[in-house]
């Protein structure tokens, strides 16, 4: 089974220092969090903003040129695994007389899903194994306490030890 969720947006993760995207769903009860490097955050960005440079110039981009041309709409954009911290995702197209899916990186998914629109189908076992992962207020102000604590241990200076009463 699937979950229908939809990119709320993204941030930065303080510990690994990546960028991720977040998705949600409907409700808000269920978060998604799926890293990504900082080339594909301008992407991300840019298309969140709505600044897509080839629509400025009213021609639309190459994969909308080519769908049309192929007489193909997007059916499905989904994540369809987690495994060892890696999604694998996938976009079907349907086409006169069938379907057809292509195997995609998540980040190109999630570009998908903002250029057409589209929620983004998560399987049931991602959603298991990603909220392990979830990144609330409450984890997130977790991490910062403990990004803090070992940069204090990393900058401690061991002569200064003995300074302190114990």
């Amino acid at each position: 089974m699937y979950h229908k969720m939809k990119v709320f947006g993204f941030t930065l993760d303080t510990i690994a220092q990546r960028p991720v995207v977040i998705l949600k769903d409907a409700e808000g009860n269920n978060t998604v969090p799926i890293w990504i490097s900082s080339l594909e955050a301008a992407s991300i960005a840019a298309e969140l903003i709505s600044c897509d440079v080839s629509s400025q110039n009213g021609r639309g981009d190459l994969l909308t040129a080519l769908l049309e041309k192929m007489e193909m709409s997007v059916a499905t954009i989904s994540i369809d695994n987690l495994h060892d911290g890696v999604f694998t995702a996938s976009v079907r197209f349907d086409r006169q007389g069938g379907e057809v899916r292509l195997d995609v990186r998540p980040y190109e998914a999630l570009l998908i899903s903002l250029k057409y629109k589209q929620p983004v189908m998560v399987a049931d076992e991602v959603m298991a194994r990603a909220s392990m992962l979830a990144m609330d207020d409450e984890t997130i102000a977790r991490e910062n306490d403990a990004r803090r604590f070992v940069d204090f241990l990393e900058n401690l200076d061991p002569a200064e030890l003995g300074k302190y009463p114990m």
